[in-house]
């Protein structure tokens, strides 16, 4: 308790870099990004609220484009070096960083996710002169009482300061993980949350897309690759031409998707005819098969270049085209998973065929991509007669 009372009496000051506390130490109203006065201090800086609640999709879509490997490896003490708090633990809390997001974290997503959670964590923590061994669940729990965030984003950092302290405990940094016996807030998804594009929509945008241009011919065939594989924007992307095979019967696509899976699925005559239609345009036979399949193209000459599309690449695509074709703005490059599961499931097709196509390994989670019962729903209630 001692500590808890520390914790609330050295956070309030001009250095104070947490998030936006001290509204709840004095009672003043907290503005992000602007000067307070209040009864701790005369000026008081109230920095911008985290990450995930306070930017613009642009400037995380522009943060996600540096978890590409060749970008990590070029800033590596920008995105890695070891905090103060860390550094001041000792040399085994030091290795124990250096190898929990070196070593471990392989994903770069992963790491980029986990990366800001921690040093959020720390930097709230660093005002206050608490050191890491001295850290107590009650002072974690302060921390996320104050967090405003959405259950699922204080989940993940909550799984992320937990896993951090297990390779502090596993060097002998520090004796106990103060964070193993936290609780986050119940959080239960009956059904996803990714709007769905309808069939005759998703038809509509095909139709929309000029084939005659290098980027028509191209964007056609990423988007029909969205649709007929299920496949996420990132495996698409990262497509190279290995990727695209031949087995003497059909063409198939061979993805590699998140947590290490590989899947192959089978190519249908249409989008069999878009991809050939566009690597004729884009892809020499001479390139070796490493090549990225979906290449980028330089908007003066409309030619193709030999950078691969990147994930964010191809959700800015899908924006550009359905603005082009009037649909929906709330639509994703997530939707067209969506759009297929449903599809399917409302086809009688089995639950366990459809969750093979979407990668899927608890059935679970595919029954949160089937939007039928939202139509169930919406039927329900108008038949209310009040």
């Amino acid at each position: 308790m001692r500590q808890l009372a520390a914790l609330q009496a050295n956070r309030s000051g001009p250095n104070d870099r947490a998030f936006g506390l001290v509204s709840r130490l004095c009672g003043c109203r907290d503005t992000p990004g602007q000067k307070i006065a209040c009864n701790c201090e005369d000026e008081v800086d109230i920095p911008r609220k985290s990450w995930h609640s306070r930017r613009s999709m642009t400037e995380n879509a522009a943060i996600a484009r540096t978890t590409d490997p060749v970008v990590e490896e070029r800033q590596p003490a920008l995105r890695l070096a070891t905090p103060q708090l860390v550094a001041e633990a000792g040399p085994a809390a030091s290795f124990a960083w250096d190898e929990f997001f070196r070593g471990s974290l392989r994903n770069p997503h992963t790491r980029l996710a986990y990366g800001r959670a921690v040093r959020d964590f720390l930097a709230w923590l660093e005002p206050c002169g608490v050191p890491l061994a001295q850290l107590t669940p009650g002072i974690v729990g302060a921390y996320f009482d104050q967090l405003e965030s959405s259950v699922p984003t204080k989940k993940l950092a909550l799984a992320a300061i937990r896993r951090f302290f297990d390779a502090l405990v596993l060097r002998h940094a520090i004796v106990l993980n103060p964070a193993a016996s936290v609780r986050a807030e119940r959080y239960a998804v009956v059904e996803g949350k990714t709007p769905e594009i309808r069939p005759d929509q998703a038809r509509t945008l095909l139709a929309s897309i000029d084939a005659r241009t290098p980027s028509g011919v191209r964007d056609r065939a990423v988007i029909a690759t969205l649709i007929y594989t299920a496949a996420r924007a990132g495996a698409v992307a990262g497509l190279r031409l290995k990727d695209f095979v031949h087995d003497g019967t059909q063409y198939a696509l061979r993805f590699a998707e998140k947590g290490g899976k590989s899947r192959e699925i089978p190519v249908r005559h249409d989008l069999e005819r878009y991809i050939l239609e566009y690597l004729a345009a884009a892809v020499s036979a001479e390139e070796p098969k490493t090549s990225p399949l979906f290449r980028t193209v330089v908007r003066r000459t409309a030619k193709f270049t030999a950078k691969p599309m990147s994930g964010t690449d191809v959700w800015r695509m899908v924006k550009r085209r359905l603005k082009s074709a009037g649909l929906p703005g709330n639509i994703t490059t997530h939707s067209f998973r969506v759009a297929t599961v449903t599809d399917l499931l409302t086809q009688g097709i089995p639950l366990g065929d459809v969750q093979f196509l979407a990668g899927h390994a608890d059935p679970r989670t595919t029954r949160l991509y089937d939007r039928r019962q939202r139509a169930v729903s919406r039927n329900l209630v108008e038949s209310i007669s009040i």
